[in-house]
């Protein structure tokens, strides 16, 4: 169950509809010790609920599969069992469990299943507002970042390298950039 000790001015009871063309849903993990790869995911989708009171619930599903590193012999090694598995477990999910405010922001609480894995996940949520729109109905904006270590979602290759340290680093950056549409 959803809790709130937060409302969003302008966020209306009902259904909000992730807009996939005008979303990001991205990441950043450390590379060779020295700097990071940054990817994204093409296919995702999701819903902020809004009950009644005001308070929101959200739903989402990422493809993961649909992985963009923009190198294909990459994507190809992360889409295999040594990490995501795609075949075995073809999608990553996320459910709420909770919203409340943190200084002029929010946390958003929730199950994020990866892997097969279901483990708790905490995002700073920042809410930028409603729109009206541009004549198919309000959208309102989100950003929302956390981090997961990936060996917790059962994601546990280590490519040591000769001198110490590790090829791929075990702590993901997820930062989502959401517009959502009302639905009438």
């Amino acid at each position: 169950m959803t809790t709130a000790t937060t409302t969003f001015p302008g966020l209306t009871a009902g259904t909000w509809v992730i807009d996939a063309v005008h979303s990001n849903v991205g990441f950043t993990v450390r590379h060779l010790m020295v700097s990071k790869v940054r990817g994204s995911f093409e296919d995702f989708s999701g819903a902020v609920t809004v009950a009644a009171d005001g308070t929101p619930s959200v739903t989402a599903e990422i493809s993961v599969a649909s992985i963009s590193t923009r190198n294909a012999d990459r994507d190809a090694h992360i889409r295999s069992a040594d990490f995501f598995d795609a075949e075995q477990f073809p999608t990553a999910t996320f459910t709420s469990t909770g919203v409340r405010a943190d200084g002029s922001d929010h946390v958003l609480t929730g199950d994020f299943t990866l892997h097969g894995v279901t483990r708790p996940v905490e995002l700073k949520l920042e809410f930028n507002g409603v729109n009206p729109g541009m004549g198919h109905g309000p959208v309102a904006g989100f950003e929302a970042t956390t981090v997961i270590n990936r060996k917790d979602f059962g994601i546990s290759i280590d490519m040591p390298l000769e001198g110490g340290g590790a090829v791929v680093g075990d702590k993901i950056t997820i930062n989502l950039e959401i517009e959502a549409l009302q639905q009438a």
